[in-house]
């Protein structure tokens, strides 16, 4: 059974800095595809950045620049490093996964496996 679990969010003052974490089981982090969704109030699921095998990622152009996706093999984990905070990245953010060496994309339904989200609220 495969599992994700977010954790790190919080409430940032804007131009702060957040580390999320997604600890996933049940699956080898290094054959799979791995991204970060975010969800704001009101709003559609959003893609933020995806990470391959061989280390290949993928950035939304609202991200670029401030986020960086990595991952930890031994512990398989994936983190989103955010800095530069907005207002607007706001929002519940989910790790998502699935099982293969190709790029995956930027679509939601291609990700078999998701967590249960971490709230990030920028906020002065």
């Amino acid at each position: 059974q495969v599992q994700l679990v977010e954790s790190g969010g919080g409430l940032v003052q804007p131009g702060g800095s957040l580390r999320l974490s997604c600890v996933a089981s049940g699956l080898t982090f290094s054959n799979s595809a791995m991204a970060w969704f975010r969800q704001a109030p009101g709003k559609e699921r959003e893609f933020v950045v995806a990470m391959w095998s061989g280390g290949r990622k993928d950035y939304a152009d609202s991200v670029k620049g401030r986020f960086t996706i990595s991952g930890d093999n031994a512990k398989n984990t994936v983190y989103l490093q955010m800095n530069t905070l907005k207002a607007e990245d706001t929002a519940v953010y989910y790790c998502a996964a699935k099982r293969t060496t190709l790029p995956v994309g930027r679509v939601r339904r291609a990700y078999d496996y998701w967590g249960q989200g971490t709230q990030v609220t920028v906020s002065s």
